[in-house]
């Protein structure tokens, strides 16, 4: 598995100390941890919505139905944010 999220610098350090036991260095994409911040943003901007971070609906279809009325409201707020 890639990894996403860059090392931080006291396991960088704790892992120098150690020396070739300690491993190799991790390597990690700039791009690709871009693109993962902002689809963690958005899952939070669900969750944000009480009946989604509880899951209230009991059906799959009343479930999806929520998550598409919330997508509604963020993509229409972002909307409204860019001509202002």
């Amino acid at each position: 598995i890639k990894a996403v999220i860059p090392e931080k610098k006291d396991q960088a350090a704790n892992r120098k100390r150690k020396g070739r036991h300690g491993g190799r260095p991790v390597t990690h994409d700039a791009e690709l941890y871009k693109e993962r911040n902002t689809v963690e943003r958005l899952i939070n901007k669900f969750k944000a919505w009480r009946g989604i971070a509880t899951r209230y609906d009991k059906t799959p279809e009343s479930y999806l139905a929520g998550l598409h009325l919330r997508a509604s409201m963020i993509w229409i707020k972002d909307l409204t944010r860019a001509t202002q």
